[in-house]
């Protein structure tokens, strides 16, 4: 029982709150001093991505009938980990498995397969340990005085809430890679006009541009980057555009992925199917921008009335307050 008096001490729960906020404050301002070289990270999945691509190309050319083999054998023999053997064993791909769920994790950044492995047994483990958890704190510790069901149902709640955990996740990160690479495409577009017009091929130009753009958007450099990898290795070069815009999502990146297709279709000019896009690109911003600027002041309005209006009016009438009050409220 003093175990519990202690957890369920007020002082006790203040004093952990206050730790966790302490650490959370300290890891976030600390972790920027250190370099995470995230853009080296993305690089290397890039590469392994292209091994894989090149092993599935020299697979068909030789008639292979399976290309499992070859994948592994670059990436190395790995042993079956719990998370991999849990999802084997429970047949989760199945439960959990289908068309849309390998698009979104590209859409995240996350191809390989151990991404998706781990994805799914967040979808099976999540509802389970918050279950638990949460009966257990509620049971021992808030509601020690309530009945068991109620407790139950408490923490069956509380569950099933757990179950959406790893898809709203993975639904941000997709949110925060979209805005990283929406912020970055008008640029990259202005380069890769530059490149193309300068002589480049478009393999070139977007290898040179991936390199560019790797300090604003690691995530864009990281799709142009597989993209080259896919012209260079897939059958059909229509393909690799309508995977780049399939992972970005995007209508900006999916207009010109569309533009480039039809140009290398029809045979018409690169250059100038760029050009048209980097304009509707500037376009598309500049609109953005303005739309932004109109919204302004209806959202200044309530801070205006709230903050601003109050302390003028007294700025304003303190002076004469004061006055009267000298006077002994008769008058100036």
């Amino acid at each position: 029982m003093n175990f519990i008096d202690t957890i369920t001490d007020p002082s006790f729960l203040i004093a952990v709150f206050a730790a966790v906020s302490a650490a959370a404050v300290v890891f976030t301002f600390g972790s920027q001093f250190f370099d995470r070289n995230e853009l080296k990270t993305r690089i290397k999945r890039v590469a392994v991505e292209r091994e894989k691509m090149r092993a599935e190309e020299m697979s068909r050319l030789r008639g292979q009938a399976s290309k499992q083999n070859e994948t592994i054998s670059l990436r190395g023999a790995q042993s079956k980990s719990m998370v991999k053997n849990t999802v084997e064993s429970l047949s989760l791909r199945k439960a959990f498995l289908d068309d849309k769920t390998k698009m979104k994790l590209a859409q995240a950044g996350l191809r390989s397969s151990s991404d998706l492995t781990t994805y799914l047994f967040m979808r099976f483990a999540t509802p389970i340990v918050l279950f638990i958890g949460s009966f257990i704190y509620l049971g021992f510790v808030v509601m020690t005085d309530r009945p068991m069901y109620m407790i139950f149902l408490y923490a069956l709640t509380l569950g099933l809430a757990g179950s959406y955990l790893p898809a709203i996740l993975l639904k941000n990160k997709i949110m925060k890679r979209k805005q990283s690479i929406k912020k970055a495409w008008p640029d990259t577009l202005d380069l890769m006009l530059l490149c193309v017009e300068s002589g480049m091929s478009i393999e070139h130009a977007i290898q040179r541009v991936a390199i560019e753009m790797g300090e604003q958007s690691p995530e864009l450099a990281e799709e142009l980057s597989l993209t080259k990898a896919e012209l260079s290795f897939l059958e059909s070069r229509a393909k690799a555009y309508e995977n780049l815009a399939n992972r970005t999502d995007l209508d900006s990146v999916r207009s010109v992925a569309t533009a480039l297709i039809q140009a290398d279709k029809y045979g018409t000019s690169v250059g100038q199917a760029l050009r048209v896009m980097a304009e509707e690109g500037r376009e598309e911003r500049m609109m953005a921008a303005e739309k932004k600027a109109a919204s302004l002041p209806p959202k200044m309005t309530v801070p205006l009335i709230v903050f601003f209006l109050p302390v003028l009016f007294i700025v304003i009438i303190s002076p004469a307050i004061i006055k009267v009050m000298e006077n002994g409220g008769i008058g100036f």
